[in-house]
């Protein structure tokens, strides 16, 4: 695990001390480098540098987002920590499975793990903003963790988790990946497969399940150009057809039962 590519995104905390109590968490398992979802001034220095002691090194070098996506456009995946469970959100990963998950990402891409609010949690539409989950496991009676408690389990497990060999792949960002999911859907809705809804559902789709293959800047042209080619393929097909039917007399032909059987359009 490469730490220096592991990074810790706080969404609107709203406490300065457990900020300060995340950047010693932090630093307890070597990971040094802080984000933060909010503005500098929403918080009280003073009350962060009380707990973070010799770790105020991580507050003064911590960079401030107006959003999740912007805190991780340069990242190859971002992990958004919950205990909520939902339909869209897939299988949500204990903290020492989704360390050996991105254990060989880390070593030529970063890796960012998000955090809610304090009260709240991660929102549905900051999950959204996230490509995988990661949950751990506490009692019912009170399932809520204290912020920086969150950060120093998840945190201890990437630290625990020791590269052994990278495999030489730097994985594309999510800035990146964003072009790649969306040219994905651009073909796909040229060649009508959403109806009226549903292209959101797809990127989102596609961005999670693309993000953890860990795509090299030649797989996601690879895969841009592959879909490229289905669609104009497609397009093709559909014009031929077309002409095909405007040629022939009206009537002297069954031309629905001919697409339908020669072509598989309908």
């Amino acid at each position: 695990m490469n730490l220096r590519n592991i990074v810790i995104v706080l969404s609107h905390p709203e406490e300065s001390r457990n900020v300060g109590a995340v950047c010693r968490a932090m630093a307890n398992n070597g990971i040094k480098t802080l984000r933060i979802v909010g503005e500098k001034s929403d918080f009280d220095e003073e009350r962060v540098r009380i707990l973070a002691i010799h770790a105020a090194y991580i507050w003064e070098n911590a960079e401030f987002f107006g959003s999740i996506t912007e805190a991780t456009k340069d990242c190859s995946i971002a992990a958004g920590t919950t205990r909520r469970r939902g339909k869209k959100r897939g299988k949500l990963l204990l903290p020492e499975e989704f360390a050996k998950e991105v254990e060989q990402f880390s070593e030529n891409g970063k890796i960012a793990v998000v955090f809610g609010n304090e009260r709240t949690g991660l929102t549905e539409s900051e999950l959204d903003e996230c490509t995988m989950g990661v949950t751990i496991p506490s009692d019912e009676g009170f399932a809520s963790l204290n912020l920086s408690h969150a950060v120093q389990i998840v945190s201890y497990q990437l630290f625990r988790t020791q590269s052994r060999q990278s495999n030489g792949i730097v994985p594309v960002t999510l800035e990146r990946l964003s072009r790649t999911v969306g040219t994905i859907a651009d073909d796909l809705e040229k060649i009508g497969f959403f109806k009226v809804a549903g292209r959101d559902d797809m990127e989102r789709f596609w961005r999670d399940i693309l993000s953890r293959a860990g795509l090299s800047e030649g797989e996601a042209a690879y895969i841009e150009q592959t879909f490229n080619k289905a669609a104009g393929l497609a397009g093709k097909n559909r014009t031929l057809i077309d002409s095909a039917y405007e040629a022939v007399p009206e009537n002297s032909v069954d031309f629905d039962v001919l697409r339908k059987n020669q072509t598989g359009i309908v």
